[in-house]
């Protein structure tokens, strides 16, 4: 995979797009700004990175012709490539916050974005974004916040760091079209953060009220035991679980 190093930028996933414009074949190409002015994240949120510190980048990758029902295994498998290069590391208690917040001893030290590219035919690519957390220590007024450094007290190389994220990346998505998906929703459902716990959530009416994570369904919805025995399934913009 080639990866792209660029000063300072808007968004590398609105940057990374460029490079599918007007082509039919490419191969995957990874840009990584050491400034990213308007990063974007989940539910229309910024991503705030402190320059030269983190890690902020975005991956163009090709899809052969992926079927948009398979769209939260890719998510899925994105998420746990992260996870498994840091569990690599020995960054301690890795889980990721659905949908795809990655989270170190509960505390935030990553996020993903994806944006597919659809056309008749299925996923044609995908624009993968990851910030993650790696050599910043002060987040300001963000207590949940948290870095690798912070984590465990060590100063990382953030191109090494980057080109084993991309690696392992490329890797589980080549593998993607030949795993079943039932294998990749119980990997997943084995490292969410707050699985088989009782946890407060805020519908988008603002009502607050208690379930248990019991997992995900095919289409990434989120599958909550609100009741003994009664189950319910939520998307993204239906609910948020708080800490």
């Amino acid at each position: 995979m080639r990866i792209i190093k660029v000063d300072a930028i808007d968004s590398t996933n609105s940057f990374v797009r460029k490079f599918y414009e007007g082509h039919t074949s490419f191969e995957p190409v990874c840009v990584r700004a050491i400034t990213q002015t308007a990063g974007r994240g989940q539910r229309g949120l910024n991503w705030e990175s402190k320059a030269g510190e983190n890690l902020t980048f975005s991956i163009l990758y090709p899809q052969n012709k992926l079927k948009i029902s398979r769209h939260f295994f890719l998510s899925a498998s994105i998420s746990l490539a992260v996870l498994k290069v840091l569990q690599r590391m020995k960054i301690p208690d890795i889980k990721v916050k659905w949908p795809n917040d990655i989270l170190s001893a509960k505390q935030k030290i990553g996020g993903i974005l994806i944006e597919n590219i659809v056309k008749n035919e299925g996923i044609v690519a995908s624009i993968i974004g990851i910030g993650l957390n790696v050599n910043q220590t002060d987040f300001g007024a963000l207590p949940s916040a948290g870095s690798l450094r912070s984590l465990t007290g060590k100063i990382f190389d953030l191109d090494e760091l980057l080109e084993e994220i991309a690696f392992t990346v490329d890797h589980e998505l080549q593998n993607l079209p030949t795993r079943k998906g039932t294998e990749i929703l119980e990997e997943y459902a084995k490292n969410m953060f707050r699985l088989n716990v009782v946890s407060a959530f805020s519908s988008s009416d603002g009502e607050r009220f208690n379930g248990i994570i019991r997992g995900v369904t095919t289409e990434g919805k989120l599958n909550l035991e609100i009741e003994d025995s009664v189950f319910k399934t939520f998307d993204l913009k239906e609910i948020q679980l708080l800490y």
